[in-house]
């Protein structure tokens, strides 16, 4: 009796061919890390260490040309995945809030866009943490602006942190050593609200992948796992409040159907009255 193979099975054993594999990688690499890849995704690594060492050295986020692409992207507009952050920055000013600490806000991008719908208290001091090049590009703006209330620091160094409302939105994964949960706890005066927004979040162990971010400009990235991420924060004394998709960010992982997941995912978590 004659066996029938379908497409999809003969596909896949041709995959499974070591030379062919090898062939597919090298070509998906190529892909990657030509202009065409541009935002795109490869690769699972174990560290930023290792994702490193398979990458041409690049200065990441550090670079003029990648902080230029997205002050054009987010300084004068809002966009979907915004408004749950302005919902809850809004109760957070309501209840009397006045700081605001923003890891990865590039040139204070969240500060204008937000400000255009947004009511601030008087007096509000919203300190961004950012490379050195975004932060140079940022006090100028701010200066240009008359922003008296936005500040800049270049180092990820929560212990003199004293803001009420913590805010990263599509940054925190960026950072090799961001964990919301170490950062928290190494900060003698928590935030009431921590907003994390943007984020690739799913189902499976933490693991790291490469990404494309400019024209010969990759960075290293945090892929999270749901569960261990929300307890690390929980574990720190705050509720989860809420969460959103975020379906404007999906994640395809060339070679890696099983790993890619159709929307990003954001956060609000508030401190128990308790802690």
């Amino acid at each position: 009796m004659p066996m029938e193979l379908s497409l999809a099975s003969v596909k896949g054993t041709v995959k499974r061919i070591p030379a062919v594999r090898g062939w597919l990688h090298a070509r998906l690499f190529e892909h990657f890390l030509s202009p065409r890849g541009f935002t795109s995704y490869f690769g699972v690594y174990d560290s930023f260490e290792d994702a490193r060492r398979h990458l041409p050295a690049s200065s990441e986020f550090d670079s003029g040309e990648v902080i230029a692409g997205l002050m054009n992207e987010r300084l004068h507009r809002l966009y979907p995945y915004d408004y749950p952050v302005v919902y809850w920055l809004r109760e957070a000013f309501l209840g009397g809030a006045t700081s605001v600490y923003d890891i990865g806000g590039s040139v204070g991008v969240h500060y204008h866009a937000y400000r255009r719908i947004l009511r601030y208290p008087e007096g509000l001091r919203w300190l961004v943490c950012e490379v050195p090049a975004a932060a140079a590009l940022g006090r100028d703006l701010a200066r240009q602006l008359g922003a008296s209330g936005l500040e800049f620091v270049e180092r990820l160094e929560t212990s003199g942190v004293s803001a009420q409302v913590w805010i990263s939105a599509g940054a925190l994964q960026y950072i090799e050593d961001g964990d919301p949960g170490r950062l928290l706890a190494a900060c003698p005066r928590p935030p009431t609200t921590l907003l994390l927004n943007k984020l690739p979040i799913q189902e499976g162990r933490d693991y790291v992948v490469a990404q494309n971010i400019g024209p010969g400009v990759y960075a290293p990235a945090w892929v999270y796992n749901r569960a261990r991420f929300v307890a690390g924060i929980e574990a720190c004394g705050y509720d989860l409040a809420d969460t959103w998709e975020v379906p404007e960010r999906d994640f395809y992982l060339p070679g890696h159907p099983d790993k890619s997941f159709r929307a990003f995912t954001g956060f609000c978590f508030q401190r128990r009255a308790a802690a």
